[in-house]
């Protein structure tokens, strides 16, 4: 257990390392005016702070930097303290209000904005198509032998398909077909098995039969004609002149980018976090993410998360913006959310 004293000098370290990237020596500590404890007493805690394993230094006469530990340790404050704690300057809060419906265009747009206001590779997870469900189905004749089927989730998705027959269609079966279909499919899950059951009727006849299983395409997969799952933005930031000499690993992280299944997969592991998580390091999941620090919140409806937004960036990162701006992210996102998902 830190002391009070140790605790303060932990941070005013590891806050002087994160806006010089300089090992941090004793004297810059002693010499502060906030500061009431002499050069050798600050020494001391120094050693007893790189003791606990919280600092490290490169070399015997260079001043002290944060291990993992130590991040996070300082991390962990920061979450603690729960209310914004820092608004560096720059772009302002996410809005989201005149996206209305248009879950892809928010989504890509949190990520635009939390890559501009943190300096950072973000990224944020669309919700599971599993998490809605079928809201209408429509059966349009376009042509006399052409058919579109539109399903619309409760989300907002919208899915399409167009079906040439070699025949005329009959506008009758299109409108019948059209009030089967919402009757049999409305409040099906998307992540539910289309089954043949659903759609079976012992009391149908051959032509409405035949013409179900024509267009049976157009409910199989649904999951996987979903909008994109993950929105990435900010690679360029991320990999500027800025962070070079902090991410000497960048190549791996690129490969994490590459794989972005793998890398949904890690993020969505992370629904079950409380609302903003921080993983330092040899903490992420991912082989590829352990030279970098992942900062994330999770967004969703209230009684459930849906998904996950945040960035990526080098361990020497500016904590407390990250944690502040995707708390609003994640929070303008619950909101939105709101206005899309019907209850």
């Amino acid at each position: 257990m830190l002391s009070e004293r140790q605790q303060q000098i932990l941070r005013l370290v590891i806050d002087a390392y994160l806006e010089s990237g300089k090992p941090v020596g004793s004297a810059a500590i002693a010499d502060r005016a906030d500061v009431e404890w002499g050069p050798s007493t600050v020494r001391a805690e120094l050693a007893a702070l790189e003791s606990e394993g919280l600092l490290t230094h490169p070399h015997t006469s260079a001043g002290r930097m944060p291990t993992e530990s130590g991040y996070r340790f300082y991390a962990d404050a920061l979450l603690a303290a729960g209310a914004p704690v820092k608004r560096s300057e720059g772009p302002g809060l996410i809005d989201l209000t005149r996206m209305r419906r248009e879950i892809e265009e928010a989504l890509r747009e949190t990520a635009s904005a939390l890559s501009r206001m943190t300096d950072l590779l973000a990224v944020a997870t669309a919700p599971p198509p599993s998490s809605a469900h079928v809201r209408r189905v429509e059966v349009l004749l376009l042509q006399p032998n052409a058919v579109m089927i539109v399903v619309i989730a409760s989300n907002g998705a919208v899915t399409k398909r167009v079906f040439n027959f070699e025949r005329q269609v009959d506008l009758g079966l299109v409108e019948w077909a059209s009030s089967f279909l919402n009757e049999r499919l409305s409040g099906l899950a998307l992540g539910a098995r289309m089954t043949g059951d659903r759609l079976d009727d012992p009391e149908l006849g051959p032509a409405e039969r035949s013409f179900l299983e024509e267009i049976s395409e157009a409910f199989k997969g649904l999951t996987d004609q979903a909008a994109d799952d993950l929105y990435v933005e900010g690679a360029a930031r991320l990999l500027s002149i800025e962070h070079a000499a902090d991410l000497p690993h960048a190549d791996a992280l690129m490969r994490a980018l590459e794989r972005r299944a793998n890398l949904l997969r890690v993020l969505r592991s992370a629904v079950d976090e409380r609302s903003t998580f921080v993983w330092i390091g040899g903490e992420n999941p991912a082989p590829e993410l352990r030279t970098v620090s992942v900062v994330g919140a999770n967004y969703g409806l209230g009684y459930r998360n849906l998904g996950t937004v945040g960035v990526i960036g080098p361990t020497r990162m500016d904590y407390a913006t990250a944690i502040d701006s995707v708390r609003d992210a994640a929070g303008e996102l619950s909101r939105f959310f709101e206005t899309v998902y019907e209850r």
